[in-house]
């Protein structure tokens, strides 16, 4: 990334941090598979297992880990392979739960895009998310009445940074929290929720670890600082200036991650926003990054309330641990400088 580029995506992939990149390069250097059974394989599996050891105390779990490509595919491991008959879940989850849940029940929002539902029967498995990737709202998941409902949570952008939410199963992400990509893992309470396949991860996920990721990630969770209350500061300087300036912030009175917010500006398109952003240097996103490709209009604003209109003029920025003052009055000033030309 070069160096006078203002990086304010960090909700699709934080860099990796020094130590998580230490850790993979240097187990790049003595590998092996664990599942061999030479003292090389031995050492790979001992090595895989402080890690998952390490990964579940450092998230305050204390249940299986079952090791996976990343929240994607915990997600899809969870929602495809569950014994349960029904699954609900709500319209503004990230598109990777969408599509293993294609004909699922929905439940409703409310115009923050908080779960409004109550529970009743066995049988179900409730799939919600912990933080929304594009607003950043926080699900009151200890709210939800769900009775005898397994409830599955996505923690791709709250793990690492927030406790984990009381749940059944959890699905976490390694580059959300400074770790490599292409690594992740599914929390489970009890193996028996899920079918098993054969394989790896006793037999609940084929293909051999990723174990240089897998390290990694352990390290990227050891080193985590409790840099939120920092964050929150920026971003209530963000806000400030972005009303100012005549924008809108999504879901300005819900709970909030302090590393995610999105915003709109009245006139000028999402698309052009960031245009603009990325010739002045700046890396902001459309949206979720699974889907901003094609930049269509958010799901998640849609079933907020958001005419197509108001949702297409709505930009997304998230912080990392080393953004700066600096960077968000830099950011703010290029907004204010696009919204004033955009004004009719």
């Amino acid at each position: 990334m070069a160096a006078d580029r203002l990086y304010l995506d960090h909700a699709a992939t934080t860099p990796m941090l020094p130590q998580a990149r230490a850790a993979m390069v240097a187990a790049l250097d003595a590998w092996a598979n664990p599942s061999s059974p030479h003292a090389d394989g031995r050492a790979a599996r001992a090595a895989l297992e402080d890690a998952r050891a390490r990964i579940a105390a450092a998230l305050g779990w204390d249940g299986p880990v079952i090791f996976t490509s990343g929240a994607s595919e915990a997600i899809a491991i969870a929602l495809t392979r569950a014994k349960a008959a029904r699954i609900l879940t709500s319209p503004v989850e990230h598109d990777a739960v969408l599509r293993v849940t294609a004909g699922a029940d929905r439940l409703p929002v409310d115009a923050d895009g908080r779960v409004c539902a109550r529970i009743e029967g066995g049988g179900t498995i409730l799939a919600i998310q912990h933080v929304n990737n594009e607003t950043g709202v926080i699900q009151p998941l200890d709210r939800i009445e769900r009775g005898e409902a397994i409830l599955f949570a996505d923690c791709a952008q709250s793990a690492g940074k927030l406790s984990l939410p009381d749940a059944d199963m959890i699905a976490v992400s390694a580059h959300k929290f400074g770790g490599p990509p292409g690594v992740g893992a599914l929390l489970i309470r009890d193996l028996a929720l899920i079918d098993a396949t054969g394989g790896q991860e006793q037999g609940y996920r084929a293909g051999t670890e990723n174990l240089p990721a897998i390290l990694a990630m352990a390290e990227a969770l050891d080193a985590q600082s409790n840099w939120l209350p920092r964050a929150a500061a920026l971003r209530a300087r963000l806000d400030a200036g972005i009303e100012a300036a005549g924008g809108t912030i999504v879901a300005r009175d819900a709970p909030r991650i302090p590393t995610i917010a999105s915003y709109r500006m009245p006139g000028l398109s999402a698309r052009a926003q960031l245009i603009q952003f990325d010739m002045q240097g700046i890396s902001v996103s459309a949206g979720s990054a699974c889907s901003s490709g094609s930049l269509k209009t958010s799901h998640v604003l849609g079933a907020m309330g958001w005419d197509e209109a108001e949702a297409g003029e709505v930009v997304r920025v998230s912080f990392g641990p080393q953004t700066s003052e600096h960077d968000v009055d830099r950011f703010l000033a290029v907004w204010t400088a696009m919204a004033h030309r955009a004004r009719p």
